[in-house]
Formats: structure tokens, sequence, C-alpha cells
């Protein structure tokens, strides 16, 4: 009986203790959900806060792509909660230059080593002028176009043995520039310089007979000039002439007829004078050329003073004196030329297209392929961010030499964005003072050319006659830093650049610009655009002085370019029959040529 009542208490206990388990796992339970909304609550917050503070957070290092964080809590190792966040590192530029040398960006470290040198050679014949032979040359496109064509005048004249007419401006261009040479260059100043070199007068004299209109053959050489030019001077016409007491068998500029005599030719003029002479010389015609460019061609007062007055301003809004001036050509007409899609849609494409029609002879070009040959200018925004990449922060003033830019502001804002120091000569000079250049295109440009020049750091956003001209007269000057995008490069960088580190990004971008940066050697000798690399004009300090120059070791992709590609079409004229005996027709294609006058 006993352990009937001992077995009725145990299952009595062992109920009490289920029916005593059960009311606390229920407890339990209620103080879980109590819980759990809290617990809820603080996690969110917490992911909330990380969220805020990756958003504000500087770039990851650059070394590394992924990190991930991992949070976990538990409760009593029966519930979990693993939150898992990937942080990718985001291509973001720097405000800064980074971490590359002041100095560096600002100066070359070996242009104490070169210098310009263009005296002639004990061998260089002086000036032997014929006492009536007469060279007129008839310039054409902008004013850098033009700049060569009176370069290379100066030594074709040398070549012909002919005294040179002072050089007369392409005034019926695009530009519709009135100005002529005396407006534009000290005319004194050069006739005075080159006197030992050519004997130049200001107009033709009036007894110089008629003249001889034709056109030298592109790229042509000395020995050109003596073959097909020269001989012209040797000629003897038949004229008609009438006096009263026949005195003399000379022409003189009237209607006249009766008496018949002969007249040798006294002047000639070479009209579309661009590029009519080669790239490459003799060294003392070359060194000759670089005599005319860099010191006889020298502006006027009112234009050089002008451009000083710029250049001074810009160094003043900077601490450090320095400034960077780009020649970012960005304008309607330059992209409709270049035959580029910059993404603009319909509205771009229909736009440029009206324009590009003025151009004839232009054919249809595949922009892409363009693109990737490194034919299309840089837009605003990856010239700023290849500047950036180089070593230059925000903080760097930038006068921009530049037109109307497509696109206006919405254009410039990504990189006005990255230089927010932008200026211009109407940003900088008071409309009193620009009055006197602003209905002239060529004399606006001659001011943008100074200011250029001036300049501790030259950027060229085209490979066009302004942009080599002042590269070569840079390196003569001493190699300052002249940066050309190696655009044929970079055009896949700028495509991929959301797929790499800005680290990654500066480091290809330095890489690739290696040669493209002004300093000495970037092409071997022979190669390169004359005025663009004028290699026989520079010598190297080794020790003594001397003048030969250095070994160039850098790239060679510069080949002498055919620059006619690049020119405006203009049919040819027809030469009416009663004169066609007096023009000689010096080249065997009559396609219509095109007129550089993008370049500019």
């Amino acid at each position: 009986m006993s352990m009937i009542k001992k077995k009725a208490h145990r299952d009595e206990l062992i109920g009490l203790q289920i029916l005593h388990g059960l009311v606390f796992r229920h407890h339990s339970r209620r103080r879980l959900h109590r819980l759990l909304p809290l617990f809820s609550a603080v996690s969110g917050c917490l992911l909330l806060l990380f969220a805020v503070v990756l958003f504000l957070s500087p770039p990851v290092s650059d070394q590394t792509a992924h990190r991930r964080l991992t949070l976990s809590t538990s409760f009593k190792n029966k519930a979990g909660i693993h939150i898992n966040a990937e942080r990718e590192n985001v291509f973001r530029v720097p405000r800064s230059g980074g971490i590359i040398d002041d100095r560096v960006v600002w100066t070359s470290n070996q242009s104490n080593f070169f210098f310009g040198c263009s005296n002639a050679s004990e061998k260089f014949r002086q000036m032997s002028t014929e006492p009536r032979r007469y060279l007129l040359i008839a310039t054409s496109g902008g004013l850098n176009q033009q700049r060569t064509g009176i370069v290379d005048a100066v030594v074709s004249a040398y070549i012909l043995n002919a005294t040179l007419v002072v050089p007369k401006l392409d005034q019926k261009s695009f530009w519709k520039d009135a100005s002529n040479f005396s407006e534009i260059f000290n005319v004194e100043w050069f006739i005075k310089y080159l006197a030992r070199d050519v004997r130049i007068v200001p107009q033709l004299p009036e007894t110089a007979g008629k003249v001889i209109t034709t056109r030298a053959p592109r790229k042509c050489n000395k020995k050109c000039y003596e073959t097909r030019i020269l001989p012209i001077y040797h000629r003897k016409r038949v004229c008609a002439c009438l006096f009263l007491h026949f005195t003399s068998l000379d022409c003189v500029n009237a209607e006249c007829f009766l008496v018949f005599g002969l007249h040798q030719v006294q002047a000639v003029q070479l009209t579309k004078f661009d590029y009519r002479l080669s790239n490459r010389l003799d060294m003392d015609l070359q060194k000759l050329r670089c005599r005319v460019n860099y010191h006889a061609l020298r502006f006027t007062a009112p234009i050089l003073d002008m451009g000083v007055k710029l250049s001074q301003r810009m160094r003043m809004k900077m601490k450090t004196n320095h400034y960077v001036a780009l020649h970012l050509r960005f304008e309607p007409d330059m992209l409709a030329f270049s035959g580029c899609y910059y993404g603009g849609g319909v509205k771009e494409m229909k736009e440029l297209g009206a324009i590009r029609k003025r151009w004839k002879t232009l054919h249809t070009k595949n922009p892409e392929k363009e693109r990737r040959h490194g034919k299309c200018p840089l837009t605003p925004e990856e010239v700023g961010l290849m500047l950036r990449a180089l070593g230059y922060g925000n903080d760097v003033h930038i006068y921009v030499a530049s037109g109307e830019v497509y696109g206006g502001e919405e254009t410039l804002a990504p990189l006005k964005a990255l230089f927010p120091n932008i200026h211009t000569k109407e940003t900088l000079a008071t409309k009193e003072e620009l009055a006197q250049f602003q209905p002239y295109s060529s004399r606006m440009a001659a001011l943008d050319f100074v200011v250029c020049d001036e300049s501790d750091v030259f950027v060229a956003n085209n490979n066009g006659n302004m942009a080599k001209i002042l590269a070569g007269k840079r390196r003569y000057s001493g190699h300052k830093p002249t940066i050309r995008p190696n655009a044929k490069k970079l055009y896949r960088l700028f495509n991929d650049r959301h797929n790499m580190t800005w680290h990654d990004f500066a480091s290809q971008i330095r890489a690739f610009q290696v040669g493209f940066m002004g300093e000495p050697n970037e092409v071997k000798p022979g190669r390169g655009e004359f005025h663009e690399h004028p290699l026989p004009c520079i010598c190297q300090r080794r020790g003594p002085r001397n003048e030969e120059d250095g070994s160039n070791e850098a790239n060679d992709e510069d080949e002498e370019q055919d620059l006619s590609e690049t020119e405006y079409a203009e049919e040819d004229r027809v030469v009416p029959s009663s004169n066609r005996r007096d023009s000689s027709v010096l080249r065997s294609d009559r396609q219509p040529e095109l007129d550089d006058m993008l370049s500019d």
C-alpha cells in the first residue's frame, strides 16, 4: 500500500515538474517575443549607421579592391543573424594632385641641359639676291597656318635668290580677317633681323612688271624649287608695247601693241602658300627657318603688351605664380571637321552634320574608328582627368584659349568641377582693353598665342598648327613642359575608368604620356613635323658648348603627315585662255585642296 502511495506521489511530482516547465517555457517565449522588436530596431540602427559611414568615408586604399564585413549575434546558440557587407572601391577623383613632386609638374628636369641654337654656320652663303627677281607669297588659313607659310617663304626666297615682298595675309578665308602683315607682326623688325639672309621689301616696286601667279607643289624641297620655280624667272615671253620714241623694249603696265619684244619675268607669286616647303632640308636651311620663326616674327607692340599683361594677371591668381594654358579646341567646326561623335544623340549628329556640309570633299568617317586611332579631341572632362592624373590639383589656375565651346557651359561643367579656376582673355581683361582686338580673329588668336607661350605648362588638345608651333617654340626655349594627349592610348582608358581604381587609372595615364610631355629626345632625328620638333636648332650642353643634337630615343609615332588631307575645300581657279601662258600648272592632279583653317 505504501508503495502505491509513493508511486502516486512521484507521478504527481513529475506532473508538477512538467507543468512548471511548460509554464516557464511559455513565459520565456513571451519574453523573447518582447525582446525581438527591440533587437531588430537596434540592428536596423546599426545597419543605417554603417551605411552612413560608408557614404561619408574617403575612398578605400588603392591596394584593396574589396573588403568583407561580418556582424553576427546569436541567442542561446540557436538563433543567429549574419550581416555581410561588401564594400567596393569606387573610381573617385581626388581633389589634390597626389604625391607627385610639385617641381615635376611645373618644370622639365632636363631643361637646363638644352638651348636653342639657330646661328648660321660658316658654310652658309650670305644673301646673294638677283637685283630684278621678286617673290610674292599669298598665305592661307588662320594665323598660325599663315605663320608657317611666312617662315617657309623666307627660306624659299633664299633658295631662289629672290627679293621677298612682305607676305600678303589671307583675308578671305573662314575668319574674314582684314588684318595685314604690319598690323599683326612688327614688319620693321622682320626686315631688319633677316637682312643678312634675305632681302625683304614692304611692297613690289612699280617697275617690276607683270606678276606670274602659280602654286608650288606640296612639300617641295630645294631641288624642287630650283627645277620647277626658278625656271619661271628665266622665261622670255612676248609682249606687245607701243612707244612713241621706241627707246626701250621693256614692257610697261599698260595695254599696248604694234611693237613686239622679249621680256624676262621679274616677279612670281605663289598662292595658297602653306606647307609648300619640305619638312626635311639642309641643316642651315632648317636653322634659317628657326631664325624666322623664333626671332624675326615678333608681334606688334599692342598685341605683345596686352598678351604679357594677361600672362601677368594669370600669375597673380596663384600663390606659386604658376599657371597652365590649355588650347581646348572644342568648337563646333572642329568637331564637325573631325567627324567624331561625343554622345549628343540625334541633335549632335544633325548640328555637326550641317556644319560638315561646308566642305564638299570631306569623305564620311567612322566616328568610333577615328576616336580609336586617336584623331578626336578629348572632351573637356577627359582633359581635366588627364591633368589631375598628371599631378595638377584643383587649386591650379588654367587659361583656356578657345573659341565657342560646343555645348557651352554644360560641356565645360565637368572641367570646371575638377578645376574651378578657369580663365579666358575675356575674364582677365576689360571690354575696353580688348576693343582694339575684338573685331579681328587673328589678333585675338595672337593674344592667346602670347599667353600660352608665357605659361609654365601648355596643353594642346589637338595636333594643329598652333599646337605644333608653340610646341616647337617651347622646345627651342629650353623644353618648357608641353603636354599633348596620347589620344590613341588614352581612348580605352577613359572608356574603362569606372572599372578600375583611381590609383590604377592615374598610373596608366602617366605611363601613356611618356613621350608626349615636351621632354627632349621624344622623337628620333628626321622624324616628326619640323615646326613641332625643330631638332636641328636645339643643342645640348655637354661640358664645352657644342651644337650637336643628342640621340633621340622616345616614340616614333609622329611620322611626317600629309597635311593636305586636313585642308578645306577650294576649287582651283580657271585661268582665262588669254592668260594661260602666264601660269604654270605645277600639279598633275586636279583634285580640290582643303584649306587647313581648323588646324589653328
